[in-house]
């Protein structure tokens, strides 16, 4: 999807509008301070209406909800695994850098966000766009941040739908019968419905519900696997295998869960941008705030709740994930294809997205693709 970059757009004094358009890149400019045209734009201005800047009045909070959302996905539960293929040293060291690096570069991308006086980068292909040029900036992000994006949302159906599946096989083992595909369809049609939220102030309450559940299910997680290694003591915490390249392929496999537990970097950006910025309280600020911030199958009753729990939270991470597409699709459709924006289009456009991906979820590959991923997270 060929997507044209939008920056922060102002209504001149001839009605003309500040546009970051494709019209850029295929022109060849480069220059890093000529990263706007104007151009005229009929009918209300794109950005009031696209999801990530139609509302810059979220409070700090909300972003908390977003990014906690993003951050702390159902990869956690995926920890513990690592540690046994990684060793209780590696494995530490292993999550404490991939929590440094992680940090570090969230806090430079919120630094990032207003670096030029005047200008939000509310898009991360605009950043990239800053630092690399017009044409080799929006390339080299854009097409990253698509793929993290979409494939986010891919797992989620399947997660969401092996976590319903789950619940209920425990809860009501009567119904234990019907196939994974119809609890993927189920999660598929909220996701229908929750993809009609306008922007990502609107997804506030939904993204409180997802943090709150992640961090529900972490602290089960993290107390079931307190009380079963009480019970047991191995005699040795090294890794698990014993030959050079079960260590080897262990250790890979390890790092990749640990480095999957850290997400949110792809929608950092677009969540910064519906907060409030003065030249007094740049929404750094604010922003920085938020920054600070299974194979069991016993007991049931707890197993069958962190599974509610995890079903929920990817409720809200494919929505917090997906609005960034959203906002692609549209401003594709609007600036480059002449839609009139309104409800029509939003139906249309979003429903087309959340219906393709789960045709690439219900895909017979795909499910093994996802398979081993899915198992550490929601057995």
């Amino acid at each position: 999807m060929s997507n044209p970059q939008i920056s922060s757009m102002e209504n001149n004094e001839n009605g003309a509008t500040e546009i970051n358009t494709r019209e850029n890149i295929e022109s060849g400019t480069t220059d890093h301070e000529a990263t706007t045209i104007t151009t005229e734009h009929k009918g209300p201005d794109p950005n009031s209406w696209l999801p990530v800047t139609a509302s810059r009045e979220a409070k700090w909070w909300y972003s908390t909800f977003h990014n906690v959302t993003a951050m702390v996905g159902a990869g956690v539960l995926g920890l513990p695994f690592a540690m046994s293929q990684l060793g209780w040293i590696p494995g530490t060291i292993g999550i404490f850098l991939s929590w440094l690096i992680t940090f570090y570069s969230l806090w430079q991308l919120v630094e990032l966000h207003e670096v030029v006086p005047g200008r939000r980068f509310d898009r991360y292909p605009e950043l990239g766009q800053y630092a690399f040029g017009e044409k080799l900036g929006y390339w080299i992000i854009m097409p990253q941040q698509t793929l993290v994006q979409v494939a986010s949302t891919i797992v989620y159906n399947v997660t969401g739908g092996k976590s319903l599946k789950k619940f209920v096989d425990l809860v009501i083992p009567c119904l234990s019968n019907i196939k994974q595909t119809y609890f993927i369809l189920m999660f598929i049609c909220v996701q229908f419905v929750l993809s009609q939220t306008p922007n990502f102030n609107a997804l506030k309450g939904v993204s409180l519900l997802a943090a709150l559940m992640s961090f529900c299910y972490s602290m089960v997680a993290f107390v079931a696997s307190t009380v079963r290694g009480s019970q047991h003591h191995p005699t040795s915490y090294g890794v698990r295998s014993h030959t050079t390249a079960g260590i080897i392929f262990n250790a890979l496999n390890g790092i990749g869960t640990i480095a999957f537990a850290y997400a949110g970097h792809s929608v950092v950006l677009e969540i910064q941008a519906t907060i409030p910025s003065t030249p007094q309280n740049p929404s750094k600020k604010p922003c920085g705030k938020r920054m600070i911030f299974i194979s069991l199958e016993k007991p049931r009753w707890l197993i069958a709740a962190a599974n509610l729990m995890v079903f929920f939270h990817v409720i809200g991470s494919y929505q917090v994930f997906a609005m960034p597409v959203f906002d692609m699709i549209e401003s594709y459709l609007v600036l480059r294809r002449n839609f009139t924006p309104g409800r029509p289009l939003r139906l249309i456009a979003r429903s087309a997205f959340v219906d393709s991906m789960h045709h690439v979820a219900g895909h017979p590959q795909t499910k093994e693709m996802e398979f081993s991923l899915v198992r550490i997270m929601v057995n």
